[in-house]
């Protein structure tokens, strides 16, 4: 007899989430098979309903307004549960083709209430999956911290579906995995643009790399990071080999607000831009949740406002961006207050712009 099968995503529940949840779309496509009913729940309350539900959880800011021990038919997992020690799903799950239709209902209702399609593309287009695993960087900021190397994780033909549009991939540290020339070419033979989500590592690039990446059929921009000024000698590096090869889009993560949330944190993101401006890269400030405890929560506010949409990063400078706002604007008044208790800062970066190349 068929069993009933719960699966919710708490992250959607909570804030809404532009990305749907591989391991619960893994968990559904491995339940179908099984001949099983499924169904993506969109409230708590049914969850006595059915023989098992499974409950994933991303980020571990998420609010779940329920005890998970209340019910024995509950199963929790996601790194929002576990952080770094979260388990691995079993392998008959991990290597199931994902169902891409887990979602359909749901986009579908939301679409119907006049929102629009793109903002759901990731759930409709995209074949989803990891080719690689791990990374040897054990970041301290970053989940990731179970493997000290690369490896291989799947084939591309396990998650590609010929259906959709394009592929996306969540590798951990792509460019780490020796073999790395085998998985392109896998995802060449799909003939479908594809794009690496996490960022890859700019700190290995090497004319090899920076040469192959290039030439492939990319969708979007190419993303890297850059976590650390200390790190600007590498990255630097790592785009001037990069910007040899390719003058296409090119964006890096920024992270912001957990080594410091003080004043010399601003001047570090500052730093960055600036570094990335030279190029022509693009900065997408990633603000760790500590930056809440800030002084200057305004400030690095406003720095990924402006920051994070390219209109307005590529035609102003950051004063320029606050002024737009006009004088009455948070946006103003966190940049006034700034420049007040930190000249030196304000009067080395605020009007750094990027078509100027930094200058």
């Amino acid at each position: 007899m068929a069993q009933k099968i719960g699966l919710i995503d708490a992250d959607l529940l909570d804030n809404g989430t532009r990305h749907p949840n591989l391991a619960l779309m893994k968990i559904s496509g491995h339940q179908k098979e099984l001949g099983n009913d499924v169904t993506l729940l969109e409230d708590y309350y049914a969850i006595p309903k059915y023989d098992h539900v499974y409950l994933s959880r991303v980020f571990d800011f998420t609010k779940v307004p329920i005890d998970p021990a209340d019910y024995p038919n509950l199963h929790i997992g996601g790194t929002g549960f576990f952080w770094t020690g979260a388990p691995d799903l079993p392998d008959e799950v991990e290597h199931h083709m994902p169902d891409y239709h887990l979602y359909d209902a749901f986009v579908g209702r939301q679409i119907s209430r006049g929102i629009k399609p793109q903002t759901y593309s990731d759930y409709m287009d995209y074949s989803i999956g990891f080719t690689t695993r791990g990374c040897f960087r054990k970041c301290s900021f970053c989940v990731n911290q179970k493997y000290s190397r690369v490896f291989r994780h799947s084939p591309v033909r396990e998650f590609f579906d010929p259906s959709r549009r394009h592929i996306y991939l969540w590798d951990d540290n792509f460019f780490g995995f020796p073999r790395w020339q085998e998985v392109i070419d896998e995802l060449e033979e799909t003939g479908r643009r594809f794009q690496f989500r996490q960022g890859l590592d700019i700190r290995l690039m090497t004319e090899e790399k920076a040469r192959r990446l290039a030439g492939v059929k990319y969708h979007g921009d190419y993303i890297f990071a850059f976590d650390h000024i200390s790190e600007a000698e590498q990255v630097r590096r790592g785009l001037e080999i990069w910007r040899r090869h390719s003058d296409k889009s090119t964006k890096l993560y920024v992270l912001s607000g957990f080594e410091s949330q003080g004043a010399e944190e601003i001047a570090s993101i500052f730093a960055r831009i600036r570094i990335l401006m030279e190029y022509q890269c693009l900065p997408y400030i990633m603000r760790h949740e500590y930056y809440n405890r800030s002084p200057y929560k305004g400030m690095f506010i406003t720095l990924a406002r402006w920051c994070n949409q390219p209109s307005f990063l590529k035609k102003k400078s950051f004063r320029q961006f606050c002024e737009a706002n006009g004088k009455g604007s948070s946006a103003f008044r966190y940049m006034t207050q700034f420049a007040h208790d930190h000249p030196d800062i304000a009067q080395t970066y605020f009007d750094i712009r990027f078509d100027r190349r930094g200058r």
